[in-house]
C-alpha cells in the first residue's frame, strides 16, 4: 500500500466510493445518536468504561494469569504468542493438528492483524469467512475497508454481482435471478453459508471480552453465524489481543450497554455468546485461547499512546471522522482505519515504514472521534504525541517542505515585536489591495484555489497592537 497522502488522493477521485461511504455512515451516525440519547446515565456509563479499562492496564500481568489460570482449570488450553508470526504459527498447528483441511471463522480484527487466512491459505487450508459484510470481502478478493462494517464500501448492486461472480467457486451458487433486494442476497449468502456450519471441524473465532475471574469468552455480533461457528465444530480455536481482558462479569455489564449503542445504534446486541473452557457433550470438544501481544507491551509501556489500548472496536470514532467518510478504510493501510487505525497501527506496527508513519497525519484534528468514544479515548491528544514522536526519531520528512519554511519563517517574524509590527503592517495591505466590497478577491495563480471556496472579511485598518497604543497612552 501507498502512504495515505497517495492513498487518500487516489480514493477521492471515486465517486461511487464517496457515495457510499456517506450514506453508510450517516445512516449509523444517526442511529448512535438516538441509542445514546435514550440512556441518561450514558456519560456515567463512558466514564466507568474508561476506569475499568485503565485499572485492568494496569494490572494486566495479573489478569491475564488469572485467565490462563480459569481457561485451564475449565478444560481449555491456553497458548501465548509474542507476535504474529508466532500466533500464525501456533493457530496453523492447531489446525493441522485435527487433520482438517477447512475452517469456518466468525469475524476477527486480530486474525486479519496478523494475517492468519493467508498463512492458513500456504498451509493448504481454506478458511471460510461467515460473517455477511466479511463474506462480501472474501468473495469480492477484497480487503475490509470498516471495523462494524467491512464491505461498507460496496453497495447492493455491487454485493450481487459479486455472488454470482464468485460464490460458487467457495460453495453453494447464487440464484441465477438474484437480484439487489437486501433480503434475497442475506437468504444467498445464508444457503450459502448453511453448508460449511454443517460440515466444518474446526472453528477459528475471535474475542470482544475475557472474563478473567472465570475465564469466560465473549463475542458480540448481529447475525448468528458466530452462535454456530462457536457450537457446532468439534475444536475450537479463540484468538484474542491481551488487552481484551476484564476483570470481572460486573466490570462487562458496562461493555455490553456501551459497545452496542456505539456501534449498531442498537440497546443490546441480537447474540451475546460466552464459552468457559469445554462441556462434556455440549459444542466444541477441545478449546484453545491464543493470547497476542504483537506490540501490545510495547504500547502499554507509552504514558500516553497506551490509552488506545482501551479501544472496545466499536467503530463510532470512523463513523464521524470527516476523513475517514471522503476516503474510507483502504487509503490507511491497515487492517484498523479511521482515527483509531491511525494511533493504534503506529504503535502496534512502529514508524519504520511511510505508511505508519504517515497514519498520525491523517487526521483534522477536529475532536469529534474522542467526543464519542464511549471509553473516552483521546484520540487527537495521541495523534499530536506520535506526530512527535516521528519527528524527534529523525523521519520530520513527513512535514512538507513548504510548510517548514513557513514555521522557520513564522520563528523568525515571531521572535521580534519590531518584526511582528511591520509583518502585519504589510500583512494589511496586501490584504486591502485584493479586498473587493467586503470580501478578498480571488488571487493569482495556485492560490486561486483557496479563494475559489472561501470568503474571508477585510482586515481591520489597524492593528491589534497599534489600537493598543492609542487606547492606552
Amino acid at each position: 500500500m501507498p502512504a495515505f497522502p497517495t492513498a487518500a488522493a487516489s480514493a477521492l477521485r471515486d465517486s461511487q466510493l464517496r457515495g457510499n461511504l456517506a450514506r453508510a455512515t450517516g445512516t449509523i451516525r444517526s442511529r448512535r445518536a438516538e441509542a445514546v440519547a435514550e440512556q441518561d446515565d450514558w456519560e456515567q456509563l463512558r466514564e466507568a468504561g474508561r476506569a475499568v479499562k485503565e485499572r485492568t492496564l494496569r494490572h494486566l500481568d495479573r489478569y491475564l494469569l488469572q485467565v490462563e489460570e480459569k481457561v485451564t482449570a475449565a478444560g481449555g488450553k491456553v497458548h501465548w504468542a509474542r507476535d504474529a508470526e508466532e500466533a500464525r504459527r501456533i493457530v496453523v498447528g492447531l489446525v493441522q493438528d485435527t487433520g482438517e483441511r477447512e475452517v469456518v471463522k466468525v469475524k476477527s480484527m486480530v486474525t486479519q492483524e496478523i494475517g492468519l487466512n493467508e498463512a492458513l491459505a500456504d498451509a493448504g487450508i481454506d478458511a471460510y469467512e461467515t460473517d455477511l459484510a466479511e463474506l462480501i470481502v472474501q468473495l469480492g478478493q477484497d480487503q475490509p475497508s470498516h471495523i462494524l462494517v467491512p464491505a461498507i464500501h460496496r453497495n447492493r448492486a455491487e454485493i450481487r454481482e459479486i455472488f454470482l461472480r464468485s460464490m460458487g467457486a467457495y460453495g453453494t451458487a447464487a440464484p441465477a435471478d438474484l437480484d439487489d433486494d437486501p433480503r434475497r442476497l442475506a437468504d444467498a449468502a445464508r444457503r450459502h453459508l448453511r453448508e460449511k456450519f454443517l460440515r466444518a471441524k474446526v472453528a477459528v473465532s475471535g474475542v470482544n471480552f475475557l472474563v478473567a475471574e472465570t475465564g469466560t469468552a465473549v463475542v458480540v455480533e448481529s447475525e448468528g453465524n458466530g452462535r454456530m461457528c462457536l457450537t457446532l465444530p468439534e475444536t475450537l480455536i479463540s484468538v484474542a489481543g491481551i488487552e481484551k481482558v476484564v476483570p470481572t462479569w460486573q466490570d462487562l455489564e458496562v461493555f455490553l450497554q456501551l459497545l452496542p449503542r456505539s456501534s449498531t445504534g442498537e440497546p443490546m446486541n441480537p447474540y451475546t455468546s460466552t464459552w468457559t473452557g469445554t462441556t462434556a457433550d455440549d459444542g466444541p470438544r477441545a478449546f484453545h485461547l491464543v493470547l497476542v501481544d504483537a506490540g501490545r507491551t510495547d504500547a502499554l509501556a507509552d504514558p500516553v499512546g497506551r490509552q488506545v489500548l482501551n479501544c472496545i472496536r466499536c467503530s463510532a470514532c470512523l463513523n464521524v471522522c470527516p476523513v475517514y467518510e471522503r476516503v474510507g478504510g483502504h487509503a490507511y493501510g491497515s487492517v484498523y482505519p479511521g482515527p483509531i487505525g491511525a494511533v493504534l497501527s503506529p504503535q502496534l506496527r512502529g514508524t519504520t515504514s511511510e505508511v505508519d508513519r504517515a497514519l498520525p497525519y491523517a487526521s483534522s484534528l477536529c475532536g469529534a472521534c474522542y467526543e464519542v468514544c464511549p471509553v473516552k479515548i483521546n484520540i487527537p491528544e495521541v495523534l499530536v504525541h506520535l506526530r512527535a514522536r516521528i519527528v524527534e526519531e529523525g523521519r520530520g520528512r513527513l512535514v512538507p517542505k513548504p510548510e517548514r519554511l513557513a514555521m522557520a519563517a513564522a520563528r523568525w517574524v515571531l521572535s521580534r515585536p519590531s518584526r511582528l509590527t511591520a509583518a502585519q503592517r504589510a500583512g494589511a495591505l496586501a490584504a486591502r489591495l485584493v479586498a473587493r466590497r467586503g470580501r478578498v478577491g480571488r488571487l493569482p495563480g495556485p492560490l486561486s484555489r483557496w479563494t475559489d471556496t472561501r470568503d474571508v472579511p477585510v482586515p481591520p485598518a489597524e492593528t491589534f497592537s497599534a489600537w493598543w497604543k492609542g487606547t492606552h497612552r
